[in-house]
């Protein structure tokens, strides 16, 4: 169900129409009665994740994943 609104109360209750619209309504404004515009939340940007963007810049080493040195281990345990 949307909101039908005139230009004039459009203006005077501009941020209350936004906090309805951000909240998932929707906002209809008229001009003489006749429906000219259509207030909607925005579509979230979604970008498209790029795999690879610093091959060649980092380089990890081959003991990456083996076990911590008991000495750095309890600190990391708090011991």
């Amino acid at each position: 169900m949307s909101t039908v609104v005139n230009v004039h109360q459009a203006k005077t209750h501009l941020s209350r129409l936004l906090d309805e619209v951000a909240a998932g309504g929707e906002v209809v404004i008229a001009k003489a009665g006749k429906p000219v515009a259509r207030l909607v939340p925005m579509e979230p940007v979604v970008r498209k994740k790029r795999l690879g963007l610093l091959k060649g810049r980092i380089e990890v080493p081959d003991d990456f994943d083996a076990p911590l040195p008991p000495e750095l281990l309890a600190d990391f345990e708090g011991r």
